[in-house]
C-alpha cells in the first residue's frame, strides 16, 4: 500500500447555524452521483412531529425512497442524526447517534444506535441531520468541518484496509495537532462482503492517546455505506461545554445533569459495576436464569459461562476513564490493550481491541460454543476492523454449527472446514472468509435468511428444521437472549419493527425475574409503553443504560418499578431544561408514540409491516428437539400437566414437544392480538385511519399506504 491520497473534488463553504435550545433546524444532504453538497432547513412542522434522532432520520428516509427501493438502489438513503438533546457533556449517556437506511437483510427500514463523538460534532458543525444518497463512482472521503465552516468530498485512494487503521490515518490526517477534534465514520472490507457490515463511529481517547470505537452494527448499514463506496464521513468540532447545546435553561440542565450522574457514581459500584466490567456482568445474570445463549439458542445456560463473564473481564480490561462520550458517568465502553491476535493479517501484531460488550461475548462466545476469553477478543477485534456484526455473526455462525451438526451441511459444503460447537479454529477462518467475500464464509455473510434458501435449494437441507433453529425475524439475525420461558419477550422480539433487537423492548429480565408482567394485560401493556419509551431515547441523542441499568434505591419500593419512574422524570426535566418546552413523563411517551407508528407505516410502503411478518422461529417459544426437552425436562412436563392440564403419562419425549409447541404458538398468537389492540392496530397488525389522526401523521402519503393495505 502507498501513501494514503486524498483528492479534493468538491467543497462547499457554509456559514455554521448557532444551535438553539438543542437544535441547528438545518439539514445536510450530499448525492454521491454528482457530489452535489445542499444545506436545507428543517420545516418547523417536521421539528413539531418527529423531534429529532430516528424521527429525521425516518422522515428523510421515507422522502428519498419508493416503495420499490432496494437496499442496493442509488435512492436508498443512509440518515445520521444525535437529537436535541444529544451532546450534552457530563449527562449520562449524552453522546449517541441514530443512523438509518433501508436494510440488505430485511428489505425494510433499519435503525442502529451508536455512541462515539461524531453525532454531537455533526451536530455542532451545524446540521442536525444528514443524509447520504446516490452512488460515488471511486472511493469517496467526506469531511463536515466545523471549525472551518466547509464541506469536502475527496476522491480517496491508497487507504488502509481495515476500519481501525483508516480511522488513526483519518484522524490524524484531518487534525494531527489535536486529534480529539476529529470523529469518523467507516466500515470496512467485511461490509463491502456480508449483509451485515457494521459502522464504527470513533472517538479520540486522549487519556490513551488512540483512536477507539462503537458500532452502528444492526441490520447492514455499513454494507449500504460500502456499496455507496463511501470509505468514510469525518466530522471536525473544537471545544464543547454544557452552553453548545445553548439549552433554555443552563441551569436547570446543570442541576439535573449533576444529579443524574451522581446517582450512578453512587451506585454502580454497587449494582452493576459497569464502570469497570461494562456490560460482561449481564453473562452470570442470564447464565443464572437460565438466558444465556448456548449452541444457536438451544440452550440457557453452561457451566463454562464464569470464564467469559465479568470476573475475567474485569482483570483483562485496561484501566482508566472509558466512556464513549465526554463525561459519561457510566463510562462501560471498556477494551483491551496489546492484544496478540493469533489469525488474519494482525496475527503476533500487538492491538486494542475494543470491547467485548455482552452481545459478543454470549453471540461469538456461548451460542457457539467457545468458553475462551481470548478467542472472544480476537472475534469482537477482527468483526470491528473488518466492519461486521458481532450480533450477526455470532447468531449466523450458531445456525451453521447446528446444521453442520445435523448433517445438512457437510465438509463437502464448508470447503472442508469442521464447523462445530466449539471449534474455534473454524470460527476464524470463516470470519476472515467473510471480509474477504470468499469461500463457505461468503454464504454465511449472506445472513441466516439467506442460507436457510440456499441450504434447502442447494444441498437438500430439511427447510421446516431451519425455519425452528434460525434465529432470525424479519430477516435481521437475533440478539442474544433466550426467551423460550419469557411470552413479553418473545413479543418484544417478534413485534419490534426492524427486527429482533433488545433495544426496542429489553422485558426479559422484567418478566423472567420480577415476574412484573404476569397477565395478557399487563404484557400487552408493556409491550405498548417500554417500546414508545425506548423510542424516545433514539429520538433524543441518548443511551438507554442509565435509565434502567442502575437505579434508585428506592426503586423497587415505587408503584411501577420496570419503569423506573424518577428517571423518567429526570429526562423529563433534561429534555425542558434544553428545548424549553415544558415536559411530563407522558409527553416523553406521546413523542415517541407518532414517530413509532410513522416506522410501522414506513415498513408497510416498503412491503412489510403485517402480522405476517412478525413471525419468530419456534426456538424463540420453546424446545425445538427432543434434546432441548428433556435437558428441561421436570420444567417442561411441570407445565403440560399443571398449566395446560394435560395427561402425560403415556407420552414419548417427541409427543410432549409437540403438544407444548401447540400451546406456545397459540399464546404468542394471542399475545400479538392483545398488543395490536393496546398499539392502536387492527388485527393485521396495521395502525388504524384512527390511530394515525391522533398522533397527527395521518399525512396523505401515509394515509394512501394504508388504502392500499386495505385500511379504509
Amino acid at each position: 500500500m502507498g501513501h494514503m491520497q486524498l483528492k479534493e473534488i468538491k467543497a462547499t463553504p457554509y456559514v455554521r447555524a448557532e444551535v438553539k435550545k438543542g437544535y441547528t433546524d438545518q439539514s445536510l444532504h450530499i448525492n454521491l452521483d454528482k457530489a452535489d453538497i445542499r444545506i436545507s432547513p428543517i420545516d418547523t412542522a417536521v421539528k413539531e412531529k418527529f423531534i429529532g434522532g430516528k424521527g429525521y432520520d425516518l422522515w428523510y428516509m421515507w422522502n428519498a425512497v419508493t416503495g420499490d427501493t432496494k437496499w442496493d438502489d442509488p435512492e436508498n438513503t443512509i440518515c445520521i442524526s444525535a437529537g436535541p438533546l444529544g451532546g450534552t457533556p457530563g449527562y449520562p449517556g449524552g453522546g449517541k447517534s441514530i443512523v438509518t437506511a433501508i436494510s440488505p437483510l430485511t428489505g425494510a427500514p433499519i435503525d442502529s444506535n451508536v455512541g462515539g463523538y461524531f453525532g454531537p460534532y455533526k451536530k455542532f458543525s451545524g446540521f442536525d441531520v444528514i443524509a447520504l444518497s446516490g452512488k460515488a463512482d471511486q472511493d469517496t472521503v467526506i469531511l463536515i468541518d466545523g471549525i472551518q465552516s466547509e464541506i469536502k468530498i475527496f476522491a480517496a485512494s491508497d487507504l488502509p484496509e481495515t476500519a481501525y487503521e483508516m480511522s488513526d490515518a483519518l484522524t490524524r490526517y484531518f487534525d494531527e495537532e489535536k486529534p480529539v477534534n476529529i470523529s469518523v465514520v467507516t466500515a470496512g472490507p467485511g461490509a463491502e462482503n456480508t449483509y451485515f457490515g457494521c459502522l464504527n463511529f470513533s472517538w479520540f481517547d486522549a487519556g490513551r492517546k488512540r483512536v477507539r470505537y462503537k458500532q452502528a452494527g444492526r441490520g447492514g448499514i455499513g454494507t449500504v455505506f460500502a456499496d455507496k463506496k463511501i470509505k468514510a464521513v469525518v466530522a471536525r468540532f473544537g471545544a464543547i461545554s454544557m452552553k453548545t447545546n445553548n439549552p433554555a435553561d443552563l441551569d436547570a440542565l446543570k442541576i439535573v445533569t449533576k444529579t443524574h450522574a451522581k446517582e450512578i457514581n453512587t451506585l454502580d459500584p454497587k449494582q452493576n459495576r459497569m464502570a469497570l466490567v461494562g456490560t460482561t456482568h449481564l453473562v452470570p445474570i442470564m447464565n443464572d436464569h437460565d438466558c444465556l445463549p448456548t449452541h444457536n439458542f438451544k440452550f440457557g445456560s453452561h457451566p463454562g459461562a464464569a470464564v467469559i463473564g465479568e470476573g475475567v473481564y474485569e482483570h483483562i480490561f485496561d484501566k482508566g476513564f472509558d466512556g464513549c462520550w465526554r463525561g459519561c458517568a457510566v463510562a462501560c465502553s471498556h477494551g483491551v490493550k496489546d492484544f496478540t491476535p493469533f489469525t488474519g493479517p494482525f496475527q503476533g501484531k500487538k492491538v486494542f481491541v475494543d470491547g467485548p460488550e455482552y452481545e459478543t461475548v454470549a453471540g461469538c462466545g456461548s451460542n457457539l460454543g467457545i468458553f475462551d476469553a481470548h478467542t472472544i477478543l480476537e472475534i469482537n477485534f477482527y468483526c470491528d476492523a473488518y466492519g461486521m456484526d458481532t450480533i450477526s455473526v455470532g447468531t449466523s455462525i450458531g445456525f451453521v454449527m447446528e446444521c453442520f451438526e445435523n448433517k445438512l451441511i457437510t465438509t463437502d459444503h464448508t470447503g472442508g472446514m469442521d464447523i462445530s460447537f466449539g471449534n474455534r479454529h473454524s470460527t476464524m477462518e470463516l470470519i476472515h472468509q467473510m471480509a474477504r467475500g470468499e469461500g463457505f464464509g461468503a454464504i454465511v455473510g449472506k445472513g441466516i435468511r439467506q442460507m436457510k434458501q440456499i441450504f434447502a435449494t442447494q444441498y437438500h437441507a430439511d427447510a421446516a428444521f431451519m425455519q425452528d433453529i434460525g434465529m432470525e425475524s424479519k430477516g435481521l439475525e437475533f440478539s442474544e437472549y433466550i426467551t423460550k420461558e419469557s411470552l413479553a419477550q418473545q413479543g418484544g422480539y417478534g413485534l419490534a419493527l426492524k427486527g429482533p433487537q433488545h433495544d426496542e423492548a429489553w422485558l426479559i429480565f422484567l418478566d423472567m425475574v420480577h415476574n412484573f408482567m404476569p397477565t395478557f394485560e399487563n404484557k400487552a401493556e408493556a409491550l405498548h409503553w417500554f417500546p414508545m419509551f425506548r423510542t424516545w431515547f433514539g429520538l433524543c441523542g441518548l443511551c438507554k443504560l442509565p435509565w434502567n441499568d442502575i437505579v434508585p434505591e428506592d426503586n423497587k419500593d415505587t408503584e411501577e418499578p420496570a419503569k423506573v419512574v424518577k428517571h423518567i422524570q429526570w429526562y423529563a426535566d433534561f429534555f425542558a431544561a434544553i428545548t424549553g418546552k415544558k415536559t411530563s413523563a407522558d409527553d416523553l411517551i406521546s413523542m415517541s408514540e407518532a414517530v413509532y407508528n410513522f416506522q410501522r407505516v414506513f415498513n408497510l410502503k416498503m412491503g412489510y409491516g403485517t402480522r405476517e411478518h412478525d413471525t419468530l422461529p419456534y426456538r424463540a417459544m420453546g424446545p425445538v428437539t427432543a434434546e432441548e426437552y428433556e435437558s428441561r425436562q421436570e420444567r417442561y412436563d411441570t407445565q403440560l400437566t399443571e398449566k395446560y392440564g394435560m395427561d402425560i403419562s403415556g407420552m414419548d419425549t417427541n409427543a410432549k414437544v409437540a403438544a407444548l409447541r401447540k400451546e406456545r404458538e397459540s399464546q404468542y398468537e394471542q399475545l400479538k392480538d392483545a398488543v395490536y389492540e393496546r398499539r392502536g392496530w387492527n388485527k393485521n397488525g396495521i395502525p388504524t385511519k384512527e390511530t394515525v389522526k391522533r398522533l397527527g401523521i395521518d399525512f396523505p402519503e401515509v394515509l394512501e399506504v394504508l388504502e392500499q393495505n386495505g385500511v379504509k
